[in-house]
């Protein structure tokens, strides 16, 4: 038979032909390589879709609040719509506490001390919150970052072995026999590095995405704080440039 019909009827080398020749081991590896794709992919389309969200309903109800006539304003449209980002959260828990405190004093330990007190303990209990699910997700997207290059590699390191011992079994250990296999074992690396690629990207984008919202929100809470407890803005007596916004304790 002609050399060449015997090259056109041998499987052409790629990755089909390696997952075929592939044993158990290299297909598990493969598999979690689809796994931390499939569960990073999952992640940055949830939290970059959450993400939006929660800054259009935050930069909506900033606007409210710094319109707003009186906390109680604010209070009314939180008990009409309720609260849907981290910025009406606070003000919903602030509120909250500033009234309870207020109607029913320190009854219990949690309510120990001045109501100022009270409601820098409520509104730093909230601060770690809002952080705590501001950053779920970012461990597993840091992980599979981290660590899906080297499942790749070690699936790469194996296929070549195997290679190599197929070809040494078989005599023929000319390059154009070893190129072949060597060549199909490297498609590993690359899908790690597809996986891990996408991961770290998305962790850095949202990490610092946090980093900015949790600014914010640190800002907001000192001034949230000063209308609860002084019923004016942090400088605003000073300056004369700052319009009070009525609180109601202060009422």
């Amino acid at each position: 038979m002609d050399a060449s019909v015997i090259a056109a009827a041998a499987p052409a080398p790629g990755f089909g032909h390696f997952i075929a020749q592939s044993d158990a081991v290299g297909k598990f590896l493969l598999g979690v390589l689809v796994v931390m794709s499939i569960a990073s992919w999952g992640l940055i389309v949830a939290k970059g879709v959450a993400q939006f969200l929660r800054n259009k309903r935050a930069t909506t109800f900033l606007d409210f609040f710094w319109n707003a006539r009186s906390l109680d304003a604010v209070q009314a449209e939180l008990n009409t719509h309720g609260a849907h980002d981290p910025f009406s959260h606070l003000s919903a828990h602030a509120l909250h506490a500033q009234a309870h405190h207020a109607r029913y004093g320190s009854a219990k330990l949690a309510e120990a001390g001045t109501a100022n007190d009270f409601i820098t303990r409520t509104i730093k209990k909230v601060l770690d919150e809002e952080t705590t699910r501001l950053e779920s997700g970012l461990t597993t997207l840091a992980t599979i970052g981290a660590t899906a290059p080297f499942v790749g590699l070690f699936g790469t390191v194996w296929g070549v072995y195997h290679a190599l011992l197929a070809i040494g079994m078989s005599g023929a250990g000319t390059l154009d026999k070893v190129a072949g296999p060597v060549g199909e074992a490297l498609i590993m690396t690359g899908i790690g590095l597809a996986v891990a690629i996408p991961a770290v990207m998305a962790y850095n984008a949202f990490t610092r995405s946090n980093r900015v919202l949790s600014a914010r929100l640190d800002a907001f809470a000192y001034e949230l704080h000063s209308f609860l407890t002084l019923g004016e803005a942090p400088g605003a007596g000073a300056t004369g440039n700052v319009r009070p916004l009525k609180s109601t304790a202060a009422a």
